[in-house]
């Protein structure tokens, strides 16, 4: 059962400061569809895949046991979210996680659901 208040009261001062602090509303959106994107199993799987190295579509392919094609669409959708990014090889193409917060994220996540 979740607790809730008993009676209705308002704390003006808390609620003025909760708001002065929200960020604007474009950034909220922005990172609604970052945690979105980390809320798909197989992105997660690719993400984790990617802490230990870049990794092509192929590798990652058989990884997760699914399509290139699979792959390369989780894929677009983690680029689009700015949380991986890639490099081309002659005709392969290499993801990695985006930058050190990204992985600084999971590792957090992956810490806090162990304990």
């Amino acid at each position: 059962m979740t607790e809730v208040c008993k009676v209705y009261e308002e704390h003006l001062d808390k609620i003025l400061k909760a708001r002065e602090k929200l960020p604007e509303e474009e950034l909220i959106l922005e990172i609604s569809d970052f945690f979105d994107a980390l809320g798909n199993p197989t992105r997660l799987k690719i993400l984790f895949a990617l802490l230990e190295d870049e990794l092509c579509t192929c590798d990652l392919s058989n990884i997760t046991g699914l399509s290139v094609s699979a792959i390369s669409h989780q894929l677009r959708i983690l680029k689009d979210r700015k949380i991986v990014t890639y490099r081309k090889d002659g005709k392969n193409v290499f993801y990695r996680l985006d930058d050190e917060h990204i992985r600084e994220i999971l590792k957090v996540a992956l810490k806090h659901m162990e304990e």
